[in-house]
């Protein structure tokens, strides 16, 4: 089933080749009653790292994946690496890759601007019934995604506004803040490892509140911040993604530290990084404190894009591929 995005620069309606897919269909068929044992096995913490480890690090895997061939068909810029190609050894050396983000991904001036956290394929939402980006449990639970447990964060996110930003795996895989701010709470959610491909995002019930993932709660209301309240960044694992390693640097890539309650972030700088394979970050925001960016509005409401989402809840939702570090909204 074809599924579209639109490059943002030029407003070009792109088909997506799913990686894997014709897997993901054979494991997430929207007509089992009940998941058969081989698909409960593949969202296992397990599986998925035996599956990482025979696509990334294992010769055979190279041999399979064809990493370096994969990323030049889908118009990879290996130029843009920190260390040069050449020198990677598995599938997992070219997805952990380190990029010139300095140079290659520009940021917006300001201290307002919201900036994307990753290279991504960007959808927008709101849990605001009066906003035309309402779209309250279609991807995730909002109680189950934040945490049951966590009644205060719960409360100051109820009715806000949310952006997802899908990664596939050719792309660039280190997460960058998209705010500047300190970190109010952090903790992680235990769950499963389901994929974050198209199809299995529409057959598996709310998928990103389901799967092991990171919350980091930041409050940009403080000297230096953004100023736009509190920001829930989480990020989701996914199939063969083993881990999220908390790896900040406050300059390049260089000294980097794991997070911790009380850190000063500051907007753009590298915060983590997925390993290999495919995955979901979802910010959070506090409501009336954002102004998505117009064009990725208009994006999502186009009409002439065969999104899978689109055809799935009969409604526009086109996705929008987006560049780390560019602005995806403004603090009100």
């Amino acid at each position: 089933m074809l599924h579209q995005y639109i490059d943002r620069k030029t407003l070009r309606v792109v088909n997506e080749r799913p990686y894997g897919d014709r897997l993901i269909n054979l494991f997430y068929d929207a007509d089992r009653e009940e998941p058969a044992l081989l698909f409960r096995a593949l969202a296992s913490a397990r599986m998925s790292r035996l599956l990482g480890f025979l696509n990334y690090d294992s010769a055979l895997g190279a041999r399979i994946t064809g990493a370096d061939r994969f990323l030049r068909r889908l118009g990879v810029d290996l130029t843009e690496c920190v260390d040069d190609p050449r020198t990677f050894g598995t599938a997992r050396d070219l997805f952990e890759r380190k990029i010139r983000y300095w140079e290659t991904r520009p940021m917006p001036e300001g201290q307002a601007a919201v900036v994307s956290p990753a290279d991504a394929r960007l959808l927008l939402g709101s849990f605001a019934e009066a906003s035309q980006l309402f779209l309250k449990g279609k991807f995730f639970d909002f109680e189950e995604l934040l945490g049951i447990d966590k009644p205060g964060w719960l409360a100051s996110f109820r009715g806000g506004d949310y952006a997802i930003l899908r990664l596939t795996p050719d792309k660039y895989h280190y997460n960058h803040m998209p705010v500047s701010g300190r970190v109010a709470d952090f903790y992680e959610i235990s769950g499963r490892y389901h994929s974050c491909n198209p199809r299995a995002v529409l057959v598996t019930a709310t998928p990103y509140s389901k799967n092991k993932r990171v919350v980091t709660i930041v409050d940009t209301d403080v000297a230096g911040g953004t100023g736009v309240g509190l920001v829930a960044m989480i990020e989701v694992v996914a199939l063969m993604i083993g881990e999220i390693a908390q790896c900040y640097s406050e300059e390049r890539y260089e000294q980097p530290q794991p997070v911790r309650q009380g850190m000063l972030l500051v907007k753009g700088q590298p915060k983590s990084l997925f390993r290999p394979g495919s995955s979901t970050v979802v910010l959070i925001f506090q409501p009336d404190r954002i102004a998505f960016s117009p064009d990725l509005v208009r994006n999502q409401l186009r009409t002439d894009v065969q999104s899978r989402f689109t055809r799935y809840w009969l409604r526009p939702l086109a996705e929008t591929d987006v560049k780390v570090r560019s602005a995806i909204g403004q603090a009100l």
